[in-house]
């Protein structure tokens, strides 16, 4: 047991398709932000045998639980699940001496230049995801001791919806592109911020790669127009 991921919704069970990593999800028994949190994760991983014969230390705990909803008005899950849970994290991290990986999202940079780059300071979309998801980010650099952030806009696969923005840009990919590129990046044993995509386009030009028949549309008000990134960090990686 070296990696586990936390999380089976889009992301997360990609990654455990691609990579075997074992997983924890609210499914099967598991919940970040029940009160006795570190007692049962402890008892998961079972810490008080690491260094004995046979058994593998784990090193990397990989968060994919996270709120998208970026219309919901629900602070609370929000704040809980976006921010309490990713600092709870970081605290059990640096405790038992393991490597957070964290999943953050493009919509941090929504207000910032466009084309923004790792070391630029991200200004987060007008809306509680985007808000609680860079709070996260800001706290795992300033408290992990040991960690490596994705800013990312992976999508299903095939595109699931009847229309697509054709006035938002970004460099989000499917889900199983971009998280093949997270998970040779933590094969890497890499550490800091990783701006996750391929080439810049329109959401409307990923959706009809796999839904022909979707309908170009508008975005709503509050949706940033550009989310566009600044990838080239993880292409002089390979």
């Amino acid at each position: 047991m070296s990696k586990i991921i936390l999380g089976y919704g889009l992301l997360g069970k990609e990654m455990v398709n691609q990579t075997g990593w074992e997983y924890k999800c609210r499914k099967n028994g598991f919940d970040i932000l029940t009160s006795d949190f570190e007692k049962e994760f402890v008892d998961y991983i079972d810490l008080p045998h690491a260094g004995r014969v046979g058994y593998s230390t784990p090193t990397t705990i990989i968060n994919c639980i996270a709120n998208t909803d970026t219309y919901s008005s629900d602070k609370k899950s929000h704040w809980d699940v976006n921010y309490l849970a990713a600092s709870r994290l970081v605290d059990f991290c640096n405790k038992f001496k393991i490597k957070l990986v964290q999943i953050s999202s493009d919509y941090v940079y929504a207000n910032s230049k466009s084309g923004r780059s790792e070391e630029d300071i991200p200004v987060h979309n007008e809306d509680w995801y985007s808000y609680t998801k860079l709070l996260a980010d800001g706290y795992v650099q300033l408290k992990s001791e040991n960690y490596l952030i994705f800013r990312t806009g992976h999508k299903p696969n095939p595109f699931p919806w009847d229309k697509a923005w054709g006035n938002q840009i970004g460099n989000f990919d499917y889900v199983q592109t971009n998280c093949k590129q997270m998970v040779d990046i933590i094969n890497k044993d890499e550490t800091g911020i990783y701006n996750i995509g391929t080439e810049v386009k329109s959401m409307y030009d990923l959706a009809i790669k796999t839904n022909p028949s979707v309908e170009k549309s508008p975005k709503p008000n509050l949706t940033p127009g550009d989310v566009t990134m600044d990838v080239s960090k993880y292409k002089k990686l390979k």
